[in-house]
């Protein structure tokens, strides 16, 4: 397959993707020129609307007809391998490309410039009036280095009113500028120690690195009961990633299981990381997009459309909890999450590592076939003991008409509540079938 060229010369011909339902259309190539994958402002009939480049023009009628590129979008160009992830996973799940082109650039206000914000800093002495409001303000800035925050923010921080913000920059202790609001993300620390690892778990996280280090793609079904310590184990690989200089990117099933983990995440790296997901602001969606294309966000945790970021340098997918039926989209465009992360990896030439104490089947047999490698964590962390779990056989239980509790389960649940502690039954109440014994294994 011939690859298409990264440049374009002012008036060449160009194939533009837009999100329209028209397919790809034929355009000039302004003044300065464009590189593939740029996003651009094309006339579109009487309106203006965002495309990419994708690569030369169609051909096939008087180049004469063709209408020039508007402007270019001030956003990094998707790189050679989005295009590649897009255009397969297209044809896999028979989408259109402009939908595709659509979930890639979800991220609001993408076409207009960037923007700046109000930034607060250290600018001068304390001030002649010290209070313990004002204190709280200057020992949020002391503790995070120096770095400038929205007024709001640092506020927030501090715990204390806006006024006392003011007061300050007012004192000449701090000053206000103008910076970017698309900043970068605080940069994580790779080399900072992790929890103490058990000797399987050190084994695990020591094959993950290993992975790594080898160059090319590979695929990791990270198998462990509950309470293992999975986390702990491809946080590990995390690092390695990061030590490389490469992106890392952890899909959630649920946005509810972010907050902890992101929280985790801190402790490890020594700060947070992009957070991709429906419950951010429109300003950290247009910023986290940005930053991921530029190279300003080391790791990623979010939901399934995180796996449509523009990554500059991917390194490490992890779909964590892999079975869950959330990574499946069922509307717009349809696709699993977790084979599309399999997907992207294999055209960044990235590892992936699949965790789960449930594996699905579809992981299972490609880890027996060979396709994938399989690390197993059969121990919980810390020596905690999983329950004892049995079968009761209700055809050898002594069950009244109508009752299907039977004297041995009912005899556990009492022996709890003599001892002053809890029980749990599930009760099964999907599907209408009277009768809810097997005739064969009961």
């Amino acid at each position: 397959m011939t690859q298409p060229p990264l440049f374009y010369s002012h008036g060449a011909r160009i194939a533009v993707l837009t999100g329209e339902p028209v397919g790809m259309l034929d355009y000039l190539v302004p003044e300065g020129g464009v590189r593939l994958g740029q996003l651009v402002i094309v006339p579109l009939g009487p309106r203006r609307v965002m495309g990419a480049v994708w690569g030369e023009g169609l051909g096939g009628f008087d180049a004469a007809r063709l209408r020039p590129v508007a402007r270019l979008v001030e956003a990094e160009p998707l790189t050679p391998e989005m295009i590649e992830f897009l255009t397969r996973m297209g044809e896999y799940t028979l989408t259109p490309l402009p939908l595709m082109l659509r979930m890639a650039t979800r991220a609001p206000d993408l076409d207009q410039p960037p923007a700046a914000r109000r930034v607060i800093h250290r600018a001068g002495p304390p001030p002649t009036r010290m209070t313990e409001p004002r204190a709280a303000v200057l020992r949020v800035l002391d503790d995070h280095g120096g770095a400038g925050f929205a007024p709001s923010e640092l506020a927030q921080l501090a715990g204390v009113g806006t006024g006392v913000v003011a007061g300050l920059v007012k004192a000449g202790t701090l000053a206000e500028s103008l910076a970017p609001r698309d900043a970068p993300y605080p940069r994580l620390d790779p080399h900072l120690p992790g929890k103490p690892l058990a000797h399987d778990q050190s084994e695990a996280a020591q094959a993950l690195r290993a992975a790594l280090s080898r160059p090319g793609y590979g695929t990791t079904m990270l198998r462990g009961v509950t309470g293992s310590g999975k986390t702990e184990v491809y946080l590990e690989a995390v690092a390695e990633c990061l030590r490389r200089g490469r992106q890392a990117l952890v899909l959630l099933p649920e946005i509810a299981l972010s907050t902890e983990f992101l929280d985790r995440v801190e402790v490890r790296f020594g700060a947070r990381p992009g957070e991709w997901h429906s419950g951010i602001s429109r300003t950290e969606r247009r910023r986290l997009w940005q930053m991921a294309g530029q190279g300003g966000v080391q790791l990623v945790v979010g939901a399934r459309s995180a796996l449509f970021l523009p990554f500059r340098d991917l390194g490490l997918i992890v779909v964590d909890e892999e079975h869950d039926g959330s990574y499946k989209q069922e509307d717009g465009v349809f696709y699993s999450a977790r084979d599309m992360a399999v997907l992207r990896a294999h055209i960044a030439q990235a590892q992936v590592v699949l965790a789960s104490a449930t594996p699905s089947v579809e992981t299972w047999v490609n880890a027996q076939a060979g396709k994938y490698a399989r690390i197993d964590l059969r121990a919980r962390y810390g020596g905690a003991e999983l329950p004892d779990m049995a079968a009761i056989d209700l055809r050898t239980q002594d069950l009244p008409s109508g009752r299907w509790i039977s004297p041995r389960l009912a005899q556990a649940v009492q022996a709890r509540l003599e001892r002053g502690e809890q029980s749990l039954l599930f009760l099964n109440r999907r599907g209408y079938a009277p009768v809810t014994v097997c005739r064969a294994c009961g």
